[in-house]
């Protein structure tokens, strides 16, 4: 009876050892005697102690920072960039099959890639088309790492460090057009503001003593204040007739 209770004990042990958990978010990749045998799925899976053994791979989506990498662009400026990529893991045998280390292969894979989309690209297209070139990366890493069994989703362009004295060039750059863009706007304003001023002139001119009544009024607004000094200018029209009426006199 002690052997049985004794034996009853030694395969109740293996059978704890044997137990693994495999997370939801996870699969299972089991090898028997070296050899991949099956993928297993989320719970409670026996693996046999010296003949099996089983590699879990989580198979969410990862948010992998790139390190900031050196590159020179088309038009021959050296520029800093970080990225971020964000994969997932769509076939788990695959994974552990085909590369040895699929987080550090992404990881260089991605700098890689990202230093040679920055060297096909002058630096205003880099600063202008973040997205399309983005988008670029995305693609190429997606292709190159699909025998892993990883699916990339998005690749995101952190950030774009210029040596200092091309950003303050950019800096100049950018006062000096918006110096333009006010010149350009001041002009316009003026332009309409002339042929506002034109097409006044036209409308007083052809109403008869229009003109004289506008000239009252602009007194009159004026005179309103008391600080204001009035300089009354006679129409010539009214200078003439004076000096007609000095010469009869004198006749």
């Amino acid at each position: 009876m002690e052997i049985l209770f004794t034996f009853g004990g030694i395969i109740l042990l293996v059978l704890i050892a044997s137990l693994r958990q495999v997370n939801q978010y996870e699969r299972g990749v089991k090898f028997t005697i070296g050899r991949f045998t099956e993928i297993s799925e989320p719970g409670w899976r026996i693996v046999l102690p010296v003949f099996q053994s089983m590699t879990k791979v989580d198979m969410r989506v990862k948010a992998v920072d790139v390190p900031e990498q050196k590159a020179i662009t088309k038009d021959n400026i050296s520029v800093g960039v970080n990225a971020v990529i964000y994969y997932k893991v769509s076939h788990a045998d695959k994974a552990i099959l085909e590369v040895e280390d699929y987080l550090y292969a992404m990881s260089q894979l991605a700098q890689t890639t990202m230093r040679n989309a920055v060297g096909e690209v002058e630096l205003d297209d880099l600063l202008s088309k973040r997205d399309q070139i983005s988008t670029r990366i995305s693609a190429v890493v997606d292709a190159a790492s699909d025998p892993w069994g990883i699916k990339v989703s998005n690749v995101e362009l952190k950030d774009i460090a210029l040596p200092a004295d091309m950003e303050r060039t950019i800096a100049k750059q950018a006062e000096a057009e918006r110096e333009k863009r006010a010149v350009i706007i001041r002009a316009e304003g003026e332009v309409i503001s002339a042929e506002n001023m034109a097409k006044a002139a036209r409308t007083l001119a052809a109403a008869p003593g229009a003109l004289h009544l506008r000239t009252l009024q602009s007194i009159n607004d004026i005179s309103s204040d008391q600080s204001n000094t009035v300089v009354f200018a006679l129409p010539l029209e009214v200078l003439r007739a004076l000096e007609g009426l000095a010469e009869a006199v004198k006749k």
